[in-house]
C-alpha cells in the first residue's frame, strides 16, 4: 500500500523560478539518503531523492556490520530502500544536480543534468566521497575485491590470509596493526610513507609485522585473483590482499555555490581528506540546508550513515515544523486584528 503525503511547505515559491516543489529534496540515494527520505515520508513531507547511481561501495560484495542487514548485496539493500521510501510517497529519481541556488524565500532551486528544475524548502545532501587511490598499476582494478581498506567492513572475510599494507602517510603503521587482528601475516611495505622510527618498528617487530623497504610498482594478478606485489626492484612479495588508505575526498561541489566549503579531517592527528562540517544533526553553516553520512564523516560506514540520515531527517522536519507554527502564530494575530 502506498500512503499518500500531505505537502506542508510553508509559502508559494517565487513563481519567477518554477520547477517542482517539495519540502526536502534529498540529494544522493545511498544509505544516508534514502534512510532520511524514509523518515521524512512516514512524517508526511513531500520529498524526493535525486540520485545519480554511483554508490561508493558498488564492488563491494555485501554489506557488513549492519545489523539486520548482514552481507546484502549494496544493491539489494539500497533496491529495499527506495522500495520503502516510494511506499511512504516519497519519489526517487535517477540525475545529478548540476546547480544549486537560494531561490528567494528562503527556498532552493537545483537543476538536474537533463534540465529539469525543483525548489525545495529544506536540503539534504548525502553524495558522499571520491576514494583517491595510490598510483600504483593494477591497483584501482582491485578495489573492493582484493585491495581493501576497512577491516570492519572486509576483515571477516579475508582473515588467516597473506595481507600487504601499502604505506603511502603517516598513519600505516597503525593500519599495519589494526589488520594484524584479523591474520598473524601481515606485511608492511614502506612504499612512498614516511620513514618509521624506532619505537613503530619496535611494535611492528613485537607483532610479526615485517616491513619490506622500496616502493611498489605494480600488482600480480593470477585468475582474477591478486597473487602478489611486485616492487621497483623487481622482487615480488606473495599476497591474497592488498590494504591501502585512500584520500578521501567528500562530493561536495554542489554545496559551494550555496556557500558551504569543505575543510580537512583529521584522524589520530593526520589529515585523510577533505569534508563538509557540520553539527550532530547535520545541519551545516547555511540555514536550511543538511548533510549525512560520507560527505561530512568520512570514516563512517553504512549503518552510521544511516543513523546520520534519520538523526538529519528529524531535525529537518522539526526544522520545518518551528517555520510553519510561526507563520500559523502571525497569520493568527493578523487575523485578530482586523
Amino acid at each position: 500500500m502506498t500512503h499518500h503525503n500531505r505537502h506542508l511547505v510553508s509559502s508559494d515559491p517565487p513563481s519567477a523560478y518554477g520547477g517542482r516543489r517539495h519540502d526536502v529534496v534529498v540529494v544522493g540515494g545511498g544509505a544516508a539518503g534514502l534512510s532520511g527520505a524514509l523518515v521524512l515520508a512516514r512524517a508526511r513531507r513531500s520529498v524526493l531523492v535525486v540520485d545519480s547511481g554511483q554508490p561508493r561501495n558498488a564492488p563491494a560484495d555485501g554489506v557488513h556490520g549492519y545489523l539486520g542487514h548482514e552481507g546484502v548485496p549494496p544493491s539489494e539493500l539500497l533496491a529495499r530502500g527506495r522500495a520503502e521510501v516510494a511506499e511512504y510517497g516519497g519519489e526517487v529519481v535517477p540525475g545529478t544536480v548540476v546547480a544549486a541556488e537560494r531561490a528567494g524565500d528562503g527556498w532552493f532551486r537545483l537543476v538536474l543534468d537533463d534540465g529539469t528544475a525543483l525548489l525545495a524548502g529544506r536540503l539534504l545532501i548525502t553524495t558522499g566521497l571520491v576514494d583517491e587511490l595510490p598510483d600504483v598499476p593494477g591497483l584501482a582494478r582491485r578495489w573492493g575485491h582484493d585491495v581493501l581498506h576497512c577491516p570492519y567492513c572486509h576483515g571477516w572475510e579475508v582473515r588467516d590470509r597473506p595481507v600487504g599494507v601499502l604505506a603511502t602517510g603517516p598513519l600505516a603503521v597503525h593500519q599495519a596493526l589494526l589488520w594484524r587482528q584479523w591474520t598473524d601475516d601481515v606485511v608492511l611495505f614502506r612504499h612512498t610513507g614516511p620513514e618509521f622510527d624506532r619505537a613503530e618498528h619496535e611494535r611492528l617487530a613485537a607483532r610479526g609485522i615485517a616491513v619490506v623497504d622500496g616502493e611498489v610498482a605494480a600488482l600480480e594478478v593470477t585468475g582474477d585473483r591478486l597473487t602478489g606485489v611486485r616492487l621497483a626492484g623487481g622482487r615480488t612479495v606473495p599476497r591474497r590482499v592488498l590494504v591501502v588508505a585512500p584520500r578521501l575526498t567528500a562530493r561536495g561541489g554542489l554545496l559551494a555555490g550555496l556557500g558551504v566549503e569543505t575543510v580537512e579531517q583529521e584522524s589520530g592527528g593526520h589529515g585523510i581528506g577533505r569534508h563538509v562540517p557540520a553539527d550532530a544533526t547535520g545541519a551545516t553553516s547555511v540555514p536550511g540546508v543538511w548533510v549525512a553520512g560520507n560527505v561530512t564523516v568520512l570514516t563512517e560506514q553504512v549503518v552510521g550513515a544511516a543513523a546520520a540520515g534519520a538523526r538529519a531527517a528529524a531535525a529537518i522536519n522539526a526544522d520545518l515544523i518551528t517555520e510553519e507554527t510561526d507563520r500559523a502564530v502571525a497569520a493568527r494575530a493578523k487575523e485578530a486584528l482586523r
